[in-house]
């Protein structure tokens, strides 16, 4: 089956969540997860109409981007060092794993040069797990002040979470319910307009979407297995 046959079930699998929680479709935007993908799938991707690629490493997007190119967004979704802003800075145009005041200072260093504005999410680590990346729940809020106050370059548009695996998808309605709370406690405490919510994968979506997801991060749905690129 191609990517885009698979898109179409993805998006129909959302819009039927979307039916049972009153949401429109138009409101989630799919994130194609192509790690170790090859190019030529990433093209098949943008060709298809996905939202956005998304990709875990720096360098490894930083090879792929130029062979797949298009038009469409890429979103860093894992963890980035501080080392590496700068080639992420030239990749990405959105970055979702702010997760430290140091990050977000070291990204806000590099772009007074231009007049870019970077969007960004916060990561949260919602389950608490030590071998995972993401601000603890009860940092949030400091990391959005510090970001909001400190970083005039970064736009805070949403926050982003990969809860502890379960494979029971429903397991992770509430830790997706949790991302919501918190994203509606920061939009309140600094006026600002609603944020974006990243939550859901491939085993977990529609369970996302129900719970108010408005980016979910797909990858094997898509693509089918992980291939080994390059």
């Amino acid at each position: 089956m191609s990517v885009a046959e698979h898109l179409e079930r993805v998006r129909e699998r959302i819009a039927a969540a979307c039916a049972r929680t009153g949401r429109d479709p138009a409101t989630v935007r799919i994130v194609a997860v192509s790690k170790t993908q090859p190019p030529a799938a990433v093209v098949e991707a943008i060709a298809a109409g996905v939202d956005a690629i998304g990709e875990n490493r720096v360098q490894e997007a930083a090879a792929k981007r130029p062979l797949a190119g298009g038009a469409t967004l890429w979103h860093l979704i894992g963890p980035l060092q501080r080392n590496k802003a700068k080639v992420a800075l030239d990749v990405f145009d959105v970055i979702e794993t702010v997760d430290r005041p140091e990050l977000a200072d070291r990204l806000e260093a590099l772009l007074p040069a231009s007049d870019r504005i970077l969007p960004v999410f916060l990561e949260v680590n919602i389950g608490g797990e030590p071998q995972k990346s993401g601000v603890g729940a009860e940092g949030v809020q400091a990391l959005a002040e510090r970001l909001l106050e400190h970083c005039p370059h970064l736009r805070l548009a949403g926050v982003m979470t990969v809860p502890p695996y379960d494979p029971d998808p429903e397991r992770s309605r509430p830790r997706f319910a949790e991302l919501r709370r918190i994203a509606g406690a920061i939009a309140n405490r600094f006026n600002l307009p609603s944020l974006e919510l990243s939550m859901g994968m491939s085993e977990d979506f529609e369970v996302a979407v129900e719970e108010g997801a408005t980016v979910v991060r797909l990858g094997r749905v898509l693509f089918g297995e992980r291939r080994a690129w390059p």
